[in-house]
Order: structure tokens, then sequence, then C-alpha cells
């Protein structure tokens, strides 16, 4: 008990490197909307959910990997201490947001799963980064890894209703799971419909500008 007590004051000691990370990759993503909007007329981003992990889900996710509690295994193999949701009105806007965030001077992309396009067999769909993120501390520079997941809004109304069933459905899940990946399926042809009446309202503008010319 008393060396996961002074592994928690070490990691204590070390949030703020996490904290400051986050607040760091908020900025950005809020400068990123702002010059979409200034350039394309509206915002990509319909809204951000940001959390720093407790030390608490640091332990349950190192003991189900079967990694002892120690600092040098948080940093080594969690990846997921700060994490930002990002949520986009069209699947055009994600992959958008996505090429913007691979060619940033500042963030640094290390690691990629593309579940939109390849979603999982629950029916999941969203796209998730493990990013390098550069924090000036007083007496260092560090890189500190910081995930960010981008999907629909779509796309986070079934991962949020499928994450309550989950915890909530003690029966028949095979029925309930199965429902799901229908549903997410037919989510999917939404945003797809969506997009389609996105590109058939930039069509009309850009032929209603010709007119005025």
């Amino acid at each position: 008990m008393e060396a996961i007590n002074q592994e928690l004051e070490k990691l204590d000691n070390i949030m703020i490197k996490y904290i400051s990370a986050l607040k760091i990759l908020e900025t950005q993503l809020q400068i990123i909307n702002d010059d979409f909007k200034y350039i394309k007329k509206y915002n990509p981003i319909e809204h951000i959910k940001t959390r720093i992990k407790s030390a608490e889900s640091i332990i349950h996710k190192l003991e189900k990997n079967n990694l002892d509690f120690t600092l040098e295994n948080v940093e080594e193999y969690i990846n997921d201490i700060v994490g930002i949701r990002i949520i986009c009105s069209f699947p055009s806007d994600v992959f958008e947001l996505i090429n913007i965030i691979k060619n940033s001077n500042i963030i640094k992309v290390i690691k990629e799963k593309d579940y939109i396009s390849n979603p999982k067999k629950s029916g999941y769909r969203s796209y998730h980064m493990i990013v390098l993120v550069p924090v000036e501390l007083i007496n260092e520079k560090v890189m500190v890894k910081a995930e960010i997941q981008i999907r629909t809004m779509a796309m986070d109304l079934w991962a949020s209703l499928d994450h309550k069933l989950n915890y909530k459905s003690e029966y028949g899940k095979g029925v309930v799971s199965k429902r799901l990946r229908i549903i997410s399926d037919e989510l999917n042809k939404i945003d797809e419909e969506m997009t389609e009446l996105l590109c058939m309202e930039n069509n009309l503008r850009i032929a209603n500008e010709g007119d005025v010319v």
C-alpha cells in the first residue's frame, strides 16, 4: 500500500504537464475552428468534450493490461490520460479536420485508428489519434501524449447510447447488440445523406455566385 501511495504522489506531481497539454490542445483546436470559420464561413466543430483520466482509471487500465502501477508504466503505456473528443456536423468535416491536425507544426500524430472507414464489429464509428503535444514548463520542455477522437453528431449519439445500454442491460445483450449494429448502419446512411445535402447546397451557392457575376 505504501508503494502505491508513493507512486500516486509521483503521479500527482507530474499531472501539471497533462493539464497543460490539454490547455494547449483546446487552444489549437479553437484557432483551427476560428480560421476555418473565417475561410469557409462555418464551423466544422460543433462542440468539444475534454477530460483528464483519474488516478483510479489509470490504475484500472494498467491492471487490465497486467502492468504494475509505476510512474514509468504510466508514461510508457497510458496514452489517453489527456482525452479530447471533437464532434463535427459532417463526415467531410471529420476528415478535413484530421488532415489539418496531421499537418500541424505543433501537434504530432504518432498513431491512428480509423473506425469510420472500418467500424468495429459492434457498429462503433470514430477516428482516433494518439498525438504528442509540446509543453514548456519552467525547468523543462516535454512531449506529452494525448488521445483525440473525432466523430460526427450521429456517431457520437450512437456511442453514447451504446455506452449506457452496455451498463444497464443485464439480459438479452445479444439482441441489443444486433439492434445497435443495425442502428449504427442507419445513422451512417443519415451521415451520407447529410453529406449529399451539403454538396448540393455548396453547388447551388457556387451557381448563384456565378449568376451574380
